[in-house]
């Protein structure tokens, strides 16, 4: 069993930390988006939405929808700030399932897997 060298994660967490940045920013705008329309429902504020019943659908699976990709990013940034926790204890990098190291392009794709391209194959099967 290897580990990554130190230039190696420090890339992977410029990484990672580029990554987080790009999703936190997302998960704001949706979380503004669910919660604006929230709050201008709750007030009774139904200027912001049409009064016809089609439009007022449509309004709701926009919201709906932003809550979905809130609710995905935030499990993502999860994955992301573990990814983080594993490049400082000097973990990241290993299979969790072989223990050998995953190749760098699978990191590079997946920069939050746990689990080498071979152990994710055999997993899948």
């Amino acid at each position: 069993m290897g580990k990554l060298k130190k230039k190696e994660l420090e890339y992977f967490d410029k990484l990672v930390k580029e990554k987080r940045k790009k999703i936190k920013d997302s998960l704001d705008y949706y979380r503004s988006t669910v919660v604006d329309a929230d709050t201008k429902e709750a007030s009774g504020d139904a200027s912001a939405y049409s009064f016809h019943m089609a439009d007022q659908g449509t309004d709701a699976m926009e919201r709906e929808k932003s809550f979905m990709f809130a609710s995905r990013d935030e499990k993502y940034l999860k994955q992301l700030d573990d990814a983080l926790f594993r490049i400082s204890n000097d973990t990241y990098g290993i299979c969790r399932s072989c223990g050998e190291l995953i190749g760098k392009e699978r990191l590079e794709a997946v920069p939050t897997t746990t689990i080498c391209y071979d152990c994710k194959v055999n997993e899948s099967e």
